[in-house]
């Protein structure tokens, strides 16, 4: 492909090589037309299309889904590793979770829709360059800093849909219901710091009138979020439930991250974080559980019953010292899994599919816990059917033409032989092999570079403006 892409919307594409029907295939012929893939043939000789037909290099994967984001976190990359007296104004805290999310705090108490905007297109650009064509939102940052609304009480929100279109990909904007602050507090006393004030409509109530205007774009579809067993009551779990049942929306919540949160969940309510959800409705096959890092083997059965997905975010959870979610046993329970980058301590999907099996294999001392395939399918199609689009995730007629191209010249694939391409992918390719990425029929990735923005310099002018 030239580097100029002067059709950005092609009729058809030769991929060399393409992800189709879970097989890495040669010479698959593609044809587009209004966004979707319109026919499709493998083995065609590069000799035998149609006039015009864009040669594709590489290998042509679906586009790759992120089904768990905090847009904003990407402000701290490589300012919360270092662990000392100035991380935590808590005792003892600093080097964990809870050291870490105090310097998180800090930077949403200072961000307006504006400043939102631009540092979720700065993000979502990101994503874009590494093959990313649709993201999953966890959006709880909803009010002004004093927990006042703004004049559009969906302003916060509008500004991430912005974002999202002005990147180029699709957005599930999870709206999130966050009422307390700690396991077991009630609305008459919620225990909110400061600055979780923004993130709280005060009741489940004003929470569902406060969504209820929200309508879905072609590019932009809405889910609802229980935060935490820390921060939703299981009252209020039941009415996000049956709010979310009544529109059609997915349900994602986060779910055992912690040890100590399964132990006060315990202790509180007598129940597992899990079991707390579905007691209130909250599990059935559109409920994602994010992390999922602590449970027993009742919890993995009722995930695995409800048909439910569970997303891992192995580059969060390692950088958290959260701990290794066992993707091995829910997948032999038959549970969904999906990736997510979640603080974008890294975006890159290919790493979060590799780290879920190698972690593992630390853990249990065991190798091949999840072939590469079945790791390729988490990234493109379980993400997709997390999020809601379940016409994603896979390169067939009839599907929106979203696609990611992983070129193979690097040093890290050069010599791959065709037989062995889906495991290098795998446990080889950063994102930084993605060469081109293509949304609805249009490539808004190419040779590298966005060719809507200037994702480096957005994202260095969010972060300078971070730390003013």
């Amino acid at each position: 492909m030239s580097d100029d892409v002067p059709d950005r919307r092609p009729d058809h594409l030769h991929c060399a090589r393409a992800l189709v029907d879970g097989r890495i295939r040669s010479d698959v012929l593609v044809a587009l037309g209004d966004g979707v893939v319109t026919a499709l043939a493998t083995g065609r000789r590069p000799d035998d299309v149609p006039p015009g037909t864009v040669r594709v290099t590489g290998v042509a994967l679906p586009g790759l889904v992120n089904a768990h984001s905090h847009a904003f976190h990407r402000l701290l990359r490589g300012r919360t590793q270092r662990v000392d007296d100035r991380s935590s104004r808590v005792a003892d805290v600093g080097a964990t979770f809870w050291g870490w999310r105090e310097q998180m705090y800090a930077v949403a108490a200072r961000l307006d829709p504006a400043a939102l905007e631009e540092v979720a297109t700065a993000t979502f650009g990101e994503m874009a360059m590494a093959g990313i064509t649709c993201v999953g939102e966890f959006h709880y940052l909803h009010h002004r800093p004093d927990g006042a609304p703004y004049a559009d009480p969906n302003a916060m929100g509008a500004a991430l849909e912005r974002a999202a279109a002005r990147a180029g990909i699709r957005l599930t904007l999870l709206d999130t219901l966050y009422l307390t602050g700690e396991v077991g507090a009630g609305l008459d006393d919620p225990r909110l710091d400061p600055v979780q004030r923004r993130f709280s409509d005060g009741t489940a109530a004003a929470w569902v009138d406060r969504t209820a205007p929200l309508r879905d774009t072609p590019t932009c579809r809405h889910g609802a979020a229980i935060h935490s067993v820390r921060a939703v009551p299981p009252a209020a779990m039941a009415v996000v439930a049956a709010t979310a049942r009544e529109r059609g929306w997915v349900v994602h919540a986060h779910v055992a991250e912690h040890q100590g949160e399964r132990d006060q969940s315990t202790t509180r309510f007598g129940h597992s974080p899990v079991q707390v959800l579905g007691r209130a409705g909250a599990i059935d096959e559109s409920f994602t559980a994010v992390h999922a890092v602590w449970l027993d083997d009742d919890d993995v059965a009722t995930l695995a019953a409800a048909g439910a997905t569970v997303c891992a975010c192995p580059t969060t959870e390692r950088d958290l010292a959260d701990g290794v979610v066992d993707g091995a046993a829910l997948a032999a329970a038959g549970v969904q899994l999906a990736l997510g980058s979640d603080q974008h301590a890294m975006v890159d999907l290919f790493e979060e599919a590799r780290a879920l099996d190698l972690d593992q294999r630390l853990v249990t001392g065991r190798r091949g816990l999840h072939a590469p395939e079945a790791l390729l399918t988490m990234a493109t199609t379980g993400g997709a059917r997390s999020l809601g689009w379940p016409e994603l995730g896979a390169i067939r007629v009839g599907a929106p033409a979203d696609l990611a191209v992983v070129g193979t010249g690097s040093v890290r694939l050069a010599g791959t032989a065709p037989d062995d391409l889906a495991a290098a992918l795998v446990y080889a390719a950063t994102a930084a092999d993605v060469t081109h990425t293509m949304v609805a029929g249009r490539w808004i990735v190419a040779d590298g570079r966005h060719l809507d923005l200037d994702v480096p310099a957005a994202l260095a002018d969010v972060a300078t403006g971070a730390t003013a």
